[in-house]
């Protein structure tokens, strides 16, 4: 499907780029089956399939609305680089979970099996031990790394103005480098025990809240020639969003239901990953002399044999240190940072609306968590809701 006119874009944006990205993905799974018929089916053909399955499309929801609340989407040509580079970001945030789950040795993602673990089934029956599972590792690093390339691929032939594509370039290299700091900065914590919640911070915000919100916001008003006002407030409201949407994913991973999730409870906390729920509930143990909790959090957290009484411990501490109401509480003022933040800067009014919708949505808060402003953004647009959407790091 042509996807020529903003507005037809407008009516559904995970399916507009939905489109896009299956284009894409055929032409390079079609060149790597070309190149060779055993690495096509078992990687490249995988991670198309995984690009395609699943996902909400958030980040490329946060791209285009901002390109559309900076008046862009114009033209068509506009229209078609603004989805062929949503489809990059598709295609970045696949390299990023295929590596995190390798990393992290996760076995479940979106509900499936994650690429190390299914090539190493379709591998169960090698010759060697271990060999297929060996594989599996082998395969899911390429594929991370073939869906990065492919990503790069797409945005380096979007044919840019000079000066958008300067600035589209400069973002897209920083988002990349801070993807890669803040997934080492997660693995440095967990192997030297850090309990900081200043570091937990950092993490969530150069690991997550940045590729995830910020820096795509910033890739439409780059795409749309914003002027600098409109582009410092549309990155301001996606710090503080972003990192609303990495505290309500924290909140998942430690209470969330398998079934929603698509991961297995409790799977963080396995891990002994450094996040502000946990390094809040540390810290409040700590000051208030709660030993008691600070022994469940010390012997649970990091224990790769957590069992589900151990899981319920560490809940009842997370609850009872005050820790969940507290990251509940500051996830509701960082949407209402990123609220004021949008409604400083000249934006077009529905989609000003649309983006404070987007950022009620991931972070988990109702509409209501933004302030009147919300309320009376979208009556001036008259706009109905975003359809599949999914709902500061000013300070912590």
């Amino acid at each position: 499907m042509a996807w020529r006119g903003a507005a037809s874009v407008d009516r559904d944006v995970a399916v507009a780029v939905g489109s896009v990205l299956a284009d894409v993905l055929r032409e390079r799974a079609s060149s790597a089956c070309g190149l060779d018929g055993v690495f096509g089916r078992d990687v490249a053909e995988r991670v198309a399939r995984f690009t395609l399955d699943g996902g909400k499309r958030t980040r490329s929801q946060f791209l285009w609305w901002a390109l559309r609340a900076c008046r862009g989407g114009h033209d068509h040509e506009q229209v078609r680089r603004a989805l062929r580079l949503a489809a990059a970001l598709e295609l970045l945030q696949t390299c990023a979970l295929v590596h995190d789950d390798l990393l992290d040795a996760s076995r479940l993602r979106r509900g499936r099996p994650t690429l190390q673990v299914d090539i190493a089934a379709q591998y169960a029956a090698a010759p060697r031990p271990g060999a297929g599972e060996a594989l599996g590792v082998a395969g899911a690093l390429l594929g991370g790394d073939l869906a990065l390339a492919w990503a790069d691929d797409t945005v380096a032939h979007l044919e840019l103005p000079a000066q958008t594509g300067r600035r589209i370039r400069e973002i897209w290299t920083a988002m990349r480098t801070e993807m890669a700091a803040g997934q080492y900065l997660d693995l440095h914590a967990q192997a030297t025990g850090s309990t900081s919640l200043s570091d937990a911070i950092r993490i969530a915000y150069l690991k997550s809240a940045l590729y995830s919100v910020e820096r795509p916001l910033a890739l439409g008003a780059a795409l749309a020639g914003a002027d600098e006002t409109s582009a410092r407030a549309l990155r301001a409201a996606g710090r503080s969003a972003g990192i609303a949407f990495q505290l309500r994913d924290d909140l998942h991973g430690a209470f969330g239901d398998p079934g929603q999730t698509g991961k297995p409870s409790g799977d963080d906390l396995r891990q002994g990953k450094l996040t502000p729920l946990v390094a809040m509930a540390r810290a409040r143990a700590l000051a208030n002399g709660d030993a008691a909790s600070l022994a469940v959090l010390d012997d649970c957290v990091g224990c790769p044999g957590l069992t589900p009484e151990d899981l319920t411990a560490v809940r009842h501490v997370l609850v009872v240190t005050g820790a969940r109401t507290a990251v509940e509480t500051r996830i509701v003022r960082l949407v209402r940072h990123s609220t004021r933040h949008l409604n400083s800067a000249d934006l077009e009014p529905s989609a000003r609306w649309r983006l404070h919708a987007l950022v009620c949505a991931v972070a988990g808060a109702p509409a209501t968590a933004a302030g009147s402003s919300t309320s009376r953004a979208a009556k001036e647009a008259g706009a109905p809701p975003p359809s599949g959407s999914t709902a500061d790091a000013d300070h912590w």
